[in-house]
């Protein structure tokens, strides 16, 4: 029973479908007719103009948006906890060819106007220093929280106050949605670019990044060859984000490993460390109960010395959520 990550869940059999299909010839690289129609698509979900780049990872994608915003010698504030910080292995330094990241603190790896404000406040406006250039956010956060709209334009007002950009890294950009419960455009907010994450929800490669300013993306599609992400057979990539958005695939799923989560959260009570807004839980548990949730076939992460983290995916079934719910009530 699997709840290591939604990494590990099984590719949809629309983007299954959806690659046989495109298995045609086409215009290499991004010409291609599917590549050529994403913008139209990804404009209408966001109710705005944007263009949107294929990636096959959600670190590249996380990398190239925030290049085209950060020098070299600047920096980007985000969470200490911030996938970006944590878990790309160094990628944003190597990408921003050396750019650094200032980290900020906040509960629910959330980042807040006075959060960010600690860290820029004391950044001298001096040489010596590395200055700011832009502002990172995950949604759904590192720890499975939401920002609302209102947090979101709280940020975006200080970005503009500060003169930054403002990144969103969206790997589980669908489970925030299908929590709020909102449209998509009110969800991502006024940021300048989106890591729009499909892999964890259902997809098999593909990411996009979504560019609300036609510059930046400009200089995107120049750092993606230069990256090695310009894939020749991009029309493969560019059929699983159409599957994924085609009558909003994504957020059905999202919507299902939501609603796992959510009903083995109803079980936790007070075993949760954070309240469960997306499709992660992380459950207060000692070293010895689980073991004994291991011994009834649960896979999972440990999270430090006291904690499990669970991840339900758009494949959970329903009997492995009971159980695994049954289980940690009857620790």
């Amino acid at each position: 029973m699997q709840f290591l990550s939604d990494n590990a869940a099984s590719v949809h059999p629309a983007v299954w479908d959806a690659m046989r299909a495109a298995d045609s010839p086409d215009s290499p690289y991004d010409g291609d007719t599917l590549s050529a129609s994403l913008d139209e698509k990804v404009n209408a979900l966001f109710e705005r103009e944007c263009t949107v780049l294929w990636v096959a990872t959600g670190t590249a994608a996380n990398c190239l948006a925030l290049a085209t915003m950060v020098p070299p010698h600047g920096g980007v504030v985000c969470h200490e906890e911030a996938h970006i910080e944590m878990d790309e292995c160094g990628a944003p330094g190597f990408y921003l060819h050396g750019a650094k990241l200032l980290l900020a603190k906040g509960e629910g790896a959330k980042l807040d106007p006075d959060s960010i404000r600690a860290v820029l406040d004391p950044i001298r406006d001096d040489v010596h220093q590395v200055q700011p250039h832009a502002i990172s956010i995950t949604q759904a956060s590192e720890y499975g929280r939401t920002y609302r709209p209102d947090e979101v334009a709280a940020i975006r007002s200080l970005a503009d106050e500060r003169g930054l950009g403002l990144h969103m890294d969206g790997a589980r950009f669908g489970n925030a949605v299908a929590f709020l419960d909102l449209p998509a455009r009110e969800v991502a907010g006024g940021v300048d670019a989106l890591s729009f994450g499909f892999v964890k929800n259902g997809a098999m490669s593909a990411e996009a990044i979504v560019f609300f300013d036609e510059q930046a993306a400009d200089v995107a599609r120049y750092r993606r060859k230069r990256a090695g992400h310009l894939q020749s057979k991009g029309r493969y990539l560019a059929a699983q984000i159409h599957a994924m958005l085609d009558g909003d695939l994504w957020l059905a799923n999202a919507r299902a490993a939501n609603a796992a989560a959510a009903e083995i959260a109803a079980a936790c009570g007070e075993r949760l460390n954070h309240p469960v807004e997306a499709n992660e839980l992380f459950v207060r548990c000692t070293a010895g109960e689980r073991e004994a949730l291991r011994a009834q076939g649960f896979e999972f992460y440990d999270w430090a010395s006291d904690a499990a983290r669970f991840v339900t995916a758009w494949n959970t079934r329903e009997e492995d959520a009971s159980a695994l719910a049954k289980a940690i009530k009857a620790l």
